[in-house]
């Protein structure tokens, strides 16, 4: 097959940037791949892309941020996406420009948006393929609303968890879209895992409000008044920098806590830890968490929405907590800082549950899905997965008209508001 993705830019850094190319590469092995990113704002990316999947990109901002098109909004691209505000008529006319002459068998949009453009834009003959890596729970009524009109266009949309992909069957109420889980990959490691005899505790992410470092840090001052030699090592880079700083001064963990930056690939610093952590208030899947547990770390995490709970066995390869509770955050990571026996077995469990998440086997479950929708469609319209009249169906239905509604009064208080200025 020839598989296109289509991503927001490849030239930065982030979850769907490193999932993005580790699908593509793994990808590679059987298939013709390349990446198109919409936007590029540097000569090579920051990340490595397997040099069997090629890559190009449509807006080079370092030639054309200035370019008259750039200046005025988007129009296909929608208006109550997050990133709605880099984008442009430029970028939809180079979009569709791309779409219109894809010589691809799949296109796979890696973000609302940008699957809005493929389910508008791509040609009848290629599957259509959008990619949720945040959940629809996290979108705004106005949002659901605008995607619910596109996504009917889709093929298949895949969710990274379960739990996210029951959310959509549920309240989008999309006949003929196929919905599937399709977890993150994390490439085989190269180095050998940890043993479990270093007395470090390692967390990984973007220094931003909603990872709670905060709170990790504030979990960890039991666990370093009882076993002074173990360390917290936090990697990535954020604003949340300087607040953090402070809190390790203030709670005297100088010799304990340590911001180390951003590291890329992190696969060598988690293989100096013996646990990882996590303390989220939200993630739609947790690669930070499958990458610890690849390299034999189990992790100690807060049971948010979605990914921890569909990736973590408690008690056998890791431990789930409460979002927001320091001491129960603390009790797990002193349970397992304290109990050398326990730490080795649960790594071998961490190592083994992991597998799942190799290439090898999300793969093979991303090409049966490419050939189930294909064949589906080959055989024309089947009866719609929640069948015209169901339960499910009206509930689907219900929750469009309540998103609607809401997308309505949304617009109407901005009206009020602009008038009263």
């Amino acid at each position: 097959m020839k598989i296109s993705f289509l991503i927001h830019n490849a030239y930065g850094i982030g979850g769907t940037i490193t999932t993005t190319f580790n699908l593509a590469g793994a990808l590679a092995e059987r298939h013709d791949v390349e990446v198109v990113s919409a936007l590029r704002h540097r000569e090579h990316p920051n990340l490595v892309l397997d040099p069997r999947v090629r890559l190009r990109a449509l807006v080079d901002l370092r030639k054309e941020a200035d370019h008259p098109l750039h200046q005025r909004p988007a129009k296909v691209f929608p208006p109550a996406e997050y990133r709605h505000h880099q984008y442009s008529e430029l970028t939809d006319q180079r979009i569709g420009e791309c779409l219109a002459a894809l010589d691809a068998d799949v296109v796979i949009g890696t973000r609302p948006g940008l699957n809005v453009h493929i389910a508008r834009q791509a040609p009848q003959h290629v599957l259509r393929v959008g990619q949720e890596h945040l959940t629809l729970d996290n979108h705004s009524p106005r949002l659901r609303t605008a995607l619910r009109r596109a996504y009917r266009r889709l093929d298949v949309i895949t969710t990274v968890t379960e739990a996210d992909a029951t959310a959509y069957r549920r309240k989008m109420w999309l006949p003929g879209v196929h919905v599937e889980a399709l977890p993150n990959s994390v490439p085989d490691p190269a180095l050998p895992p940890a043993d479990s005899t270093a007395k470090v505790v390692i967390a990984a992410g973007r220094l931003v409000p909603v990872k709670r470092y905060d709170l990790l840090i504030e979990a960890f001052a039991p666990v370093a008044a009882a076993y002074p030699d173990w360390q917290l090592r936090i990697y990535g880079k954020g604003e949340e920098q300087p607040r953090l700083r402070e809190l390790i001064e203030r709670l005297g963990l100088w010799n304990n806590v340590f911001l180390m930056g951003a590291a890329t690939p992190m696969e060598a610093e988690w293989a100096k830890g013996s646990i990882g952590a996590a303390a989220s208030n939200f993630e739609p899947f947790g690669m930070t968490i499958v990458e610890a547990m690849r390299c034999g770390l189990p992790v100690v995490s807060t049971d948010c929405p979605y990914g921890p709970g569909e990736i973590i066995q408690d008690g056998t390869d890791g431990r789930l907590v409460p979002v927001g509770d320091r001491d129960a955050l603390s009790a797990a990571l002193l349970d397992l800082v304290g109990d050398d026996e326990r730490r080795r077995r649960m790594s071998r469990a961490a190592l083994d549950n992991a597998r799942r998440f190799a290439p090898g086997p999300v793969v093979a479950q991303a090409e049966r899905l490419l050939e189930s929708a294909a064949a589906a469609r080959d055989t024309g319209p089947g009866p719609a997965p929640q069948g015209h009249g169901t339960p499910s169906a009206l509930v689907g239905r219900g929750h469009a008209a309540r998103d609607a509604a809401h997308a309505a009064a949304s617009g109407v208080l901005r009206s009020i508001r602009k008038g009263r200025r």
